[in-house]
């Protein structure tokens, strides 16, 4: 239920990891790589990840997902490496019975991966290159 790869992401394909007959509710949130980042224009990033702790903290979170809201199911993909504008670089997919569920599950796991998971971006800008760490 938790990837981190170097090959394109499937949203479909996470979706059906969580879809189930007694699920009334599938919520699939898909990040992708945008063209500018403020006043920057954005040509690609590259994503690199300490995948043991990002895998660790990443199976913490759908720990957490489950003790808080009970009866969900979720999956997370993260890309890493090279990404240009418009691929697919996270996929967060979660079911539940009824919608509220799947929502705020789906809103905290993806803060949380934002804030905690060690997975870094270099943004190739046309005007430079930054790194950009957690919190972000």
């Amino acid at each position: 239920m938790v990837r981190l790869t170097d090959d394109p992401l499937d949203p479909a394909a996470v979706e059906a990891r969580v879809r189930a007959a007694d699920r009334g509710a599938v919520l699939t949130f898909v990040g992708l790589v945008r063209d500018h980042t403020g006043p920057h224009r954005v040509e690609r990033l590259e994503y690199e990840a300490y995948r043991p702790m990002a895998v660790k903290v990443f199976e913490g979170i759908r720990g957490e997902v489950d003790a808080r809201w009970p009866g969900t199911r979720i999956a997370i993909h993260h890309r890493l490496g090279r990404l240009v504008v418009g691929e697919v670089a996270v996929v967060i997919a979660v079911s539940a019975p009824h919608r509220a569920e799947t929502f705020d599950a789906c809103r905290y796991a993806i803060e949380r991966m934002k804030a905690d998971v060690p997975i870094f971006k270099k943004e190739i800008r046309g005007d430079g290159s930054v790194w950009v760490g957690l919190g972000s």
